[in-house]
């Protein structure tokens, strides 16, 4: 019977859940949606760099010329202090070269705003 109740209470739930633009900052309604995912994406490669490099916070501030407690930030997401140019910068100066490709818009993508879209993508 307990798993009755259970089950009635997860359809019940179901009904609550509302599907995300794709942005949480812009579901959020927080100032400059756009750029505060495209930071948070441009953290989480250059994490991954720092991670896969086996970098240590001070090792990796000397590399990027910043105090460690600002790598600790990065490592922390508190992105406040950086600009997406800044982050751009921190991946070059960790050996890796960076692209921009600007295109037309993928067809079939979602036409809730006429604006386009950025994304980061990583290689190996």
């Amino acid at each position: 019977m307990t798993s009755k109740v259970k089950s009635k209470a997860a359809k019940s739930m179901a009904h609550d859940v509302e599907l995300g633009s794709g942005n949480v900052f812009a579901d959020l309604n927080l100032p400059d949606p756009e750029e505060r995912q495209l930071r948070v994406q441009l953290a989480v490669r250059l994490n991954a760099l720092l991670a896969a490099e086996g970098l240590t916070q001070a090792t990796a501030a000397k590399r990027m010329g910043i105090a460690q407690p600002h790598v600790s930030e990065l490592k922390h997401y508190k992105l406040g202090r950086f600009s997406s140019e800044r982050l751009l910068h921190y991946i070059t100066l960790l050996n890796r070269d960076v692209e921009i490709f600007i295109r037309p818009r993928v067809s079939g993508a979602s036409q809730l705003s006429s604006a386009g879209a950025v994304t980061v993508w990583s290689a190996a």
